[in-house]
């Protein structure tokens, strides 16, 4: 999910943030004991494009009774009840289910490990003899790039870049790198859905991170769900008021991003009752669990993992969620037996069971906030989506007025992933000022 790492560095320094300064270069940590204890088109909502095998790096396979070490370059805190949370959780996940053993380094970001690159720290996982590493954020793409073409016999996984997309607009041969996202699109539109059967405004405000063509697709969708349903629900889907404001980073970066806490508050404290979550935790339902406890009727959807609600329960409509788990998998395996290819994959929900934590890249789990009506019209708008309902059909202008989508013209791939503009309807920025 992330771009812009030599602006944002370069925004860093500007503000001063050196008082921020974290180690440049920490030996990887080993995961917590766990003892006890972050598809919209008309395509097929499983993997994508496939190139031709390619020859599988030498030395990377190991013995059977050695595990296979992976690393992880997670962005933000592992345990960020967010984003970076759901790939740590995927990492012990593989653990579980291979004889494998996860490296990682979290904070991966200018703010955390000033005058660090992911490439250059990615080099200290392989050091801990990680023969696969997962870049988690799409800040990294560059560096994954890098990383990947300078260690041909380590394995690479991107995800949410398009580098290896052969149809995309940055394809580059790279065998031994792979792309892996979530149609979190899908999930957008069942938490923009709980949105709108929830508002009693008619006000939906939504927590952006920074300014992408990931980010614009998924804000777009959370608006099509809410749009749909808030006309599923008796009303006149032209009246629905739905802003995003961006914050300038998938988290808080005090004195370089907009404070997402009182982003929310003046959501909010504007008769917008119902914030959705585009950023990497879920601190718009903090405020609105203080804001519910002085007597304000709001709500929220979190957004990237399964059990975000916990952050503040009563005020949770849900969480669209990503569970990378299933698809590391599959491309460790693939690793492991030799059957690798450099690939592009957008993996969907499994329609047929969208929690199944073994099959589905994308869930949605129904927070305490939701009411029993509401659930039961939720239900029905993701039985639509799994019956091929596609809300990515025109007609569909961009925010400026322009066609995108001609009446009945269903989406491409291309035209989702590379959205240009917000969606006509929305308000707030498409690109940085």
């Amino acid at each position: 999910m992330q771009k812009n790492f030599a602006r944002l560095a370069a925004m860093l320094a500007l503000a001063t943030l050196l008082v921020l300064v974290a180690c440049g270069g920490p030996a990887p940590v080993e995961p917590p004991s766990t003892d006890g204890g972050g598809g919209s088109s008309g395509g097929d909502s499983g993997s994508g494009e496939t190139a031709p095998t390619v020859e599988v790096p030498s030395g990377s396979g190991g013995s059977s009774d050695e595990p296979f070490v992976f690393g992880m370059l997670l962005v933000g805190p592992y345990n960020d009840n967010g984003w970076s949370q759901a790939h740590y959780e995927a990492g012990l996940y593989l653990e579980e289910n291979l004889n494998a053993k996860m490296v990682y380094l979290d904070k991966v970001n200018p703010a955390d490990r000033p005058g660090t690159t992911p490439d250059q720290l990615a080099e200290e996982l392989v050091a801990q003899g990680a023969k696969l590493v997962i870049f988690n954020s799409d800040d990294m793409k560059d560096a994954s790039t890098t990383f990947a073409k300078n260690n041909p016999d380590i394995y690479v996984i991107m995800a949410s870049g398009d580098q290896v997309w052969q149809d995309g607009k940055a394809f580059q041969e790279i065998p031994n790198l792979m792309n892996i996202m979530g149609r979190m699109e899908y999930g957008k539109m069942i938490g923009g859905c709980a949105a709108a059967l929830s508002t009693e405004t008619g006000k939906i405000g939504y927590l952006g991170p920074l300014i992408n063509d990931e980010t614009r697709r998924l804000a777009a969708s959370a608006y099509l769900g809410a749009k749909y349903c808030y006309e599923m629900a008796g009303n006149d889907p032209a009246e629905l008021d739905f802003k995003v404001t961006w914050i300038g980073f998938w988290f808080n970066i005090p004195g370089v991003t907009l404070d997402p806490v009182q982003v929310s508050n003046d959501f909010y404290t504007t008769d917008y009752d119902i914030v959705i979550s585009g950023i990497d935790n879920p601190v718009n339902l903090g405020e609105a669990a203080k804001l519910k406890a002085e007597g304000k009727a709001v709500a929220g959807v979190a957004y990237d993992y399964v059990a975000a609600c916990e952050a503040a329960p009563d005020v949770c409509l849900g969480v669209p969620y990503f569970n990378w788990g299933p698809e590391y998998l599959k491309a460790i395996n693939s690793a492991i037996d030799g059957s690798w290819q450099s690939q592009f994959i957008w993996a969907g929900p499994d329609w047929a069971d969208l929690n199944n934590h073994d099959t589905s890249t994308i869930g949605f789990e129904k927070g305490p906030a939701l009411s029993a009506d509401d659930a039961a019209m939720l239900d029905g708008f993701i039985a639509e989506l799994a019956g091929g309902l596609n809300l990515w059909t025109g007609p569909i202008n961009l925010q400026d007025g322009s066609a995108y989508l001609a009446d009945g013209e269903v989406a491409s791939d291309q035209q989702v992933w590379y959205l240009p503009q917000l969606l006509e309807g929305m308000e707030g920025l498409s690109a940085a000022e």
